[in-house]
């Protein structure tokens, strides 16, 4: 079984025990996520089951939104409201044009230091092990990229936000320095994510609608692999015996594919065999190796 399934993950469990019970509804053992999500968030988590697998590391590539809370006043370990008040400030005062301005100052091109309570490791060792054994190691800052921070609601001490931002971006963070620069310290106390690349919050299914009747996972919900990568350009290939060298891994020349207009060097595309996905590729034409065609294979898919 082959495909993805994108679900509205609920609180309180974290994004493997969705994939453990995807597992044991659809009954294989190839199944994998693409972005976690905390116990304390919700919202759309992309798992591929089968070969949906092998697109995981492109879903998680694109640009995601969320919907956050935090409370000015109080700063925890672990930057959200699951953790210990290590600091505290009154915020009597605390004007909400001042809220809005501070929050708008983060978009654009930041640098952020990963929170110690994260899945990023340390010679080998999740970061939250160590945290969870009071250590707190240096952590390099990365840049990332935010796109949009909109205030939705300011009801002090909490505000709501919606951010878009590229993969890498921890919002308690981001909530946790917004409080930082206002002085007063925040940690965040609610997360949803309403979009994963190009995955709506419209297109997820709860985990209770995964079930069918006979208590098995139900193959409605499961979208298709081509289905799954609708946003990328797609061509057909007819060029003679072109499709079948691309079963054997060789990729067309760029007048064997018909379709939309050529794309730019380095773009992602799908490559179709009588309307079946047979790749994920991206046009590179004037790349100094394997010169046997001008798409870069990176997916091949023999069963689609």
């Amino acid at each position: 079984m082959d495909g993805l399934l994108i679900i509205d993950k609920p609180t309180g469990i974290s994004s493997f025990d969705v994939v453990r019970r995807v597992r044991r509804l659809y009954k294989t053992r190839k199944v994998g996520h693409a972005g976690t999500l905390d116990p304390l968030a919700t919202g759309v988590l992309v798992v591929g089951l089968g070969d949906g697998t092998r697109l995981i590391q492109y879903l998680m590539e694109g640009e995601k939104s969320y919907r956050a809370t935090f409370k000015l006043g109080e700063a925890t370990d672990t930057q959200d409201s699951e953790g210990q008040i290590i600091d505290s400030h009154p915020i009597e005062g605390l004007l909400p044009e001042r809220v809005a301005e501070a929050c708008r100052s983060f978009v654009g091109r930041i640098s952020q230091v990963p929170p110690m309570y994260s899945a990023l490791k340390k010679d080998g060792v999740p970061l939250y092990k160590l945290a969870r054994q009071g250590v707190e190691v240096e952590r390099e800052a990365r840049t990332i990229d935010i796109f949009k921070v909109e205030v939705v609601d300011i009801d002090l001490p909490y505000v709501t936000i919606e951010v878009d931002c590229a993969k890498g971006s921890y919002i308690r963070t981001l909530c946790h320095d917004i409080g930082r620069r206002l002085g007063c310290g925040a940690h965040m106390t609610a997360l949803r994510r309403t979009r994963s690349a190009p995955y709506e919050e419209s297109d997820s299914h709860t985990l209770e609608r995964l079930t069918d009747e006979n208590g098995e996972g139900d193959p409605e919900c499961l979208m298709t692999l081509l289905d799954a990568v609708r946003n990328y350009p797609a061509f057909e290939v007819s060029g003679n015996g072109a499709a079948e060298r691309l079963r054997n891994g060789v990729p067309p020349q760029a007048c064997e594919v018909s379709g939309v207009a050529l794309p730019s060097e380095g773009d992602m595309v799908v490559l179709l065999d009588q309307g079946q996905l047979r790749a994920l590729a991206a046009y590179a034409p004037s790349r100094p190796r394997e010169q046997r065609g001008d798409f870069e294979l990176l997916r091949v898919f023999i069963r689609s």
